[in-house]
């Protein structure tokens, strides 16, 4: 088969990060990318174009990425969808949870292959970690972004990014539920700080109660001047786990540590290829699912603009907890 020809919407860091990945598969290869800035779609590719339409009008395609800022979300989607193209979206899913939940409807009505951006799942310690709460279910959970505010200009603007809950803390909401199952109620508090950029949230906490039984924390900042922490640990009878985007740190009375060994990117874009042309691979976030950590962080979001607990669906008895892959 000739490699699969793939357009992507947008031209900022995450797509670069893509196309770098997709330009290291044997099967693969990014033929145009659209951007608002001519200037960086042409940083990345040679068919650079400045909107979905005239890229899609122009180039022949296997598949579409969309890395677009949250508030860009549906337009592009729906473009790739008009022409029956597999659908690659990275997180969040959108600024709000009805916009996810319409595209979410037309995918499956599309039923293409489909992949999102929850890029965590394919660390190799995270699967270990998985793996060693298999028969230990999670009884605590504390995630933590506590970190600088991105440069990018739409970054700290609440209707354009919807801060950093669903900009960032999302991949560790997405975690929570892959270890932990799901949530079913969320509490949180937020607040602005007059040194931070915008008019986001640049502090915020919250509470999450699982299905199965756990409790969880969650915690995030944007006004450090560069990364402090970034992870989640996860408490289980006898057992204590510390995930990065670095290592796995185990501790059951003897503590060890586990460097990460993978490239994420890369083996996410190379399942999500896979699925493209046909052969037995699912990808691990394929947009339903994905559409759950979204709910779960649009909840969270919800629980910190209002002050209120917000109650989330009751999960299928299939879901309802323990370590998941």
């Amino acid at each position: 088969m000739p490699p699969t020809r793939i357009g992507v919407v947008g031209a900022g860091f995450i797509a670069g990060r893509h196309v770098e990945s997709l330009g290291s598969l044997p099967d693969a290869v990014v033929v145009a990318v659209c951007d608002p800035e001519p200037g960086r779609a042409a940083a990345l590719s040679d068919h650079a174009y400045p909107d979905v339409h005239q890229m899609l009008d122009r180039e022949d395609l296997d598949a579409v990425y969309v890395c677009v800022p949250p508030y860009a979300h549906g337009e592009p989607e729906r473009a790739a969808l008009a022409r029956g193209l597999p659908l690659f979206v990275e997180k969040p899913l959108g600024l709000d949870l009805a916009t996810a939940t319409a595209l979410a409807a037309e995918i499956e009505a599309a039923g293409v292959p489909t992949a999102t951006g929850y890029h965590w799942r394919y660390f190799d310690t995270v699967e270990r970690a998985a793996d060693l709460l298999a028969d230990r279910p999670p009884r605590l959970v504390s995630a933590s972004w506590l970190d600088r505010t991105p440069g990018s200009p739409w970054w700290a603007v609440r209707d354009r990014s919807g801060g950093q809950l669903l900009e960032q803390a999302t991949h560790l909401l997405d975690l929570c539920r892959l270890l932990a199952g799901e949530v079913t109620e969320v509490t949180a508090v937020a607040a602005r700080s007059p040194g931070g950029r915008g008019d986001i949230d640049h502090v915020a906490a919250g509470t999450l109660r699982f299905a199965a039984g756990a409790v969880g924390a969650l915690t995030t900042s944007c006004l450090l001047p560069r990364g402090h922490r970034v992870g989640l640990e996860v408490v289980a009878d006898g057992l204590v786990l510390a995930i990065t985007e670095r290592e796995l740190v185990i501790d059951d009375g003897e503590r060890r540590t586990v460097p990460v060994g993978v490239d994420p990117f890369r083996r996410e874009d190379a399942d999500f290829v896979a699925a493209v042309r046909g052969e037995p691979v699912t990808p691990r976030v394929p947009y339903a699912e994905a559409l759950r950590s979204h709910r779960l962080t649009v909840a969270v979001a919800e629980a910190a603009a209002t002050g209120r607990p917000v109650t989330l669906p009751a999960p299928a008895p299939a879901s309802a907890g323990g370590a998941r892959t």
